[in-house]
């Protein structure tokens, strides 16, 4: 296995783990994460957006499997299971991730899923209905970073010096 590999590793069994600080650990300063739902996070953002998740998600569980790196890249399909919002609505996703490295740490992190999918898990009928759209999806993307400022305001740890 490569270093890189161990990285992915230790990266989800974190996850698994809710272990937020490890997580941030395995990722270089200037780093950037990209999903369908956070398009482009930087540096400690991406460590506070994992410590939020972590916090939201207290029975979160996942899987993951396939991982693969080399010296500069690496990849990994991973699905989690966790229970969503006021809703208590169960969500199971799946996900391919895709890595960079520089110098054993990430550096390029992008997660792709099936945005309208996860929306028909969270939010019922109306993520059915209208989850397909480019402004619904807009509207979770909205919600999750007011979320995310609130909870940089609320975490000054992450604050860039």
């Amino acid at each position: 296995m490569t270093d890189n590999a161990a990285t992915i590793r230790r990266f989800y069994e974190a996850f698994n783990r809710r272990d937020y600080e490890t997580m941030a650990s395995c990722y270089a300063p200037d780093a950037v994460f990209s999903d369908p739902v956070f398009p482009e996070l930087h540096g400690r953002s991406i460590a506070a957006m994992w410590h939020m998740l972590c916090e939201q998600g207290t029975d979160l569980s996942l899987t993951f499997v396939d991982v693969e790196a080399d010296e500069s890249t690496g990849s990994a399909h991973w699905e989690p299971t966790y229970t969503f919002g006021p809703s208590n609505r169960q969500i199971h996703n799946v996900i391919d991730a895709q890595f960079e490295f520089h110098d054993g740490l990430i550096v390029r992190h992008r997660d792709v899923f099936d945005l309208w999918r996860w929306m028909r898990m969270a939010l019922g009928m109306p993520g059915t209905l209208i989850g397909w759209s480019s402004s619904a999806k807009g509207k979770v993307r909205d919600t999750a970073a007011r979320a995310l400022a609130r909870f940089l305001a609320d975490h000054p740890e992450y604050e860039v010096s």
